[in-house]
């Protein structure tokens, strides 16, 4: 029965490929037209990560796989969510390697029970066949696999970003302080450090200028793309405030301490967590010992 299941998968797998190859869906012209800007966009993208360029990271056929994923996904209007283009966006990670991740790890899950199953045909002469349900639910954890460890290394990298952007809030307002105009002192307080963060933002920066668009629209664009709320109301302050220094720089040096003591809330909050963590780690080694001092006399007492 086993096997009448998966030639069935395998003949229908094989059915669907042929449809997808040949009915590449009907797209308005505007649809095409968004597509076509959409890939436009991608290609003339320059702002990278150092020490996390997608082409050290992703191997060729990687995101050849995943190209043809998405193409698939486009012509028929389907889009990743907006949280895991987020986390793409701050790991320095392209879509299609993120796909190309994501379909081999699927297919990696597929055969996992058939590769566990190996050592007892070995040792236990059992049979190699694992249920299909198995195999399914292998195929959807490695699926989902990638995704979950893109959100938790995200986060963590979002953490970093926030901490970066407070300190770029001090930065700026001690430039404005020196009398120097809000593009000025944009530029001058991410040329302070060359860590990921502060070249992400500068390389905005750079990329706005050059595109002959505000400095607080490119960041606002940015934050938008990060999912990061704190660069996102800069750029609102900036915009409504632009024309009066002294307004900008109270309201950065506000935002900036606002910022500090929400992380250090954060900070104080992760370490009560990992306390009562390490608690409860206690309290099970002294379960354990307990229970391996009393397992003797009460194995003597039944009989055991």
């Amino acid at each position: 029965m086993t096997t009448v299941m998966l030639v069935g998968a395998l003949a229908g797998l094989g059915i669907l490929l042929l449809v997808l190859q040949y009915d590449t869906g009907r797209a308005s012209g505007a649809s095409e037209l968004a597509r076509l800007d959409a890939a436009r966009m991608r290609t003339q993208r320059t702002a990278r990560l150092h020490g996390d360029d997608a082409d050290e990271k992703e191997s060729l056929r990687l995101r050849r796989i995943g190209s043809a994923v998405r193409a698939v996904f486009e012509a028929r209007g389907w889009n990743l969510p907006a949280g895991v283009r987020a986390d793409l966006s701050v790991m320095g990670q392209t879509v299609e390697g993120h796909l190309g991740m994501s379909v081999l790890s699927a297919v990696a899950g597929l055969f996992a029970p058939t590769v566990m199953l190996a050592p007892a045909v070995y040792f236990f002469d059992a049979s190699l066949s694992s249920p299909v349900w198995l195999a399914l639910l292998g195929a959807a954890v490695g699926l989902a696999l990638p995704t979950l460890q893109l959100q938790g290394n995200a986060k963590e990298r979002r953490r970093d970003f926030r901490h970066v952007v407070s300190a770029f809030l001090d930065l700026v307002s001690m430039n404005l302080a020196g009398g120097r105009g809000i593009p000025e002192a944009l530029q001058s307080a991410v040329g302070l450090s060359n860590g990921w963060g502060m070249v992400r933002i500068r390389e905005t920066l750079q990329n706005a200028r050059l595109q002959g668009i505000t400095p607080w629209s490119a960041l606002g664009d940015l934050g938008e793309e990060m999912a990061v709320e704190e660069l996102r109301d800069l750029a609102a302050a900036l915009a409504l405030v632009a024309e009066d220094g002294a307004k900008v720089r109270e309201s950065l040096s506000a935002r900036a301490v606002s910022m500090r003591q929400r992380e250090l809330a954060d900070a104080e909050g992760r370490a009560a967590q990992r306390s009562q963590s390490m608690l409860v780690a206690q309290l099970l080694l002294c379960v354990g010992f307990l229970l391996f001092l009393i397992y003797p006399p009460v194995a003597q007492i039944l009989g055991f």
